[in-house]
Protein backbone atom coordinates (compact mmCIF):
# COMPACT_ATOMS: atom_id res chain seq x y z
CA UNK A 1 0.00 0.00 0.00
CA UNK A 2 1.23 3.48 -1.03
CA UNK A 3 1.62 6.01 1.58
CA UNK A 4 -0.53 9.06 1.61
CA UNK A 5 0.78 12.02 -0.07
CA UNK A 6 2.16 15.11 2.39
CA UNK A 7 -0.42 17.63 1.99
CA UNK A 8 -2.58 20.04 3.44
CA UNK A 9 -5.60 20.25 0.44
CA UNK A 10 -8.04 18.15 1.24
CA UNK A 11 -9.21 18.66 -2.33
CA UNK A 12 -6.09 17.83 -3.40
CA UNK A 13 -6.33 14.30 -1.50
CA UNK A 14 -9.15 13.58 -2.88
CA UNK A 15 -8.36 13.53 -5.99
CA UNK A 16 -5.21 11.95 -5.51
CA UNK A 17 -7.03 9.36 -3.73
CA UNK A 18 -9.40 8.88 -6.83
CA UNK A 19 -12.66 9.83 -5.30
CA UNK A 20 -12.94 13.74 -5.91
CA UNK A 21 -15.45 13.03 -8.61
CA UNK A 22 -17.53 11.28 -6.46
CA UNK A 23 -18.35 13.40 -3.18
CA UNK A 24 -21.60 15.67 -4.06
CA UNK A 25 -21.56 19.32 -4.65
CA UNK A 26 -22.33 19.74 -1.18
CA UNK A 27 -19.14 17.10 0.24
CA UNK A 28 -17.10 19.45 -2.04
CA UNK A 29 -18.17 22.59 -0.96
CA UNK A 30 -17.63 21.85 2.78
CA UNK A 31 -14.11 20.12 1.82
CA UNK A 32 -13.61 23.90 0.58
CA UNK A 33 -15.02 25.31 3.96
CA UNK A 34 -12.76 23.48 6.24
CA UNK A 35 -9.42 23.69 4.34
CA UNK A 36 -8.35 26.47 4.93
CA UNK A 37 -9.00 26.62 8.65
CA UNK A 38 -5.77 23.77 9.18
CA UNK A 39 -3.57 26.35 7.06
CA UNK A 40 -4.84 29.43 8.86
CA UNK A 41 -4.17 27.61 11.95
CA UNK A 42 -0.98 26.75 11.47
CA UNK A 43 0.43 30.59 11.84
CA UNK A 44 -0.18 32.95 14.46
CA UNK A 45 -0.93 36.06 13.10
CA UNK A 46 -4.13 34.49 11.34
CA UNK A 47 -5.48 32.48 14.73
CA UNK A 48 -7.06 35.63 16.49
CA UNK A 49 -8.51 36.49 12.85
CA UNK A 50 -9.70 33.13 12.24
CA UNK A 51 -10.86 32.61 16.02
CA UNK A 52 -12.93 35.34 15.81
CA UNK A 53 -14.70 33.94 12.54
CA UNK A 54 -16.00 30.69 14.31
CA UNK A 55 -18.68 31.31 16.59
CA UNK A 56 -19.77 27.80 18.86
CA UNK A 57 -22.25 26.98 16.84
CA UNK A 58 -20.20 26.89 13.65
CA UNK A 59 -17.52 24.91 15.32
CA UNK A 60 -20.43 22.17 16.37
CA UNK A 61 -22.12 22.15 12.37
CA UNK A 62 -17.83 21.70 11.15
CA UNK A 63 -17.52 18.89 13.74
CA UNK A 64 -21.04 17.04 12.75
CA UNK A 65 -20.41 17.38 9.10
CA UNK A 66 -16.33 16.49 9.51
CA UNK A 67 -17.78 13.25 11.11
CA UNK A 68 -20.50 12.47 8.57
CA UNK A 69 -17.60 13.03 5.74
CA UNK A 70 -15.04 10.50 7.64
CA UNK A 71 -17.91 8.34 8.01
CA UNK A 72 -18.33 8.36 4.08
CA UNK A 73 -14.95 8.02 3.09
CA UNK A 74 -14.33 5.22 5.21
CA UNK A 75 -16.99 3.43 3.72
CA UNK A 76 -15.84 3.75 0.25
CA UNK A 77 -12.33 2.71 1.27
Amino acid sequence: MESAPFSHSLAYLARKGGFIDTLSDEQKLFVDQIEPLNIEARYPAHKERLLKSLSNEKCKEIIKNTLELQQWIKEKL
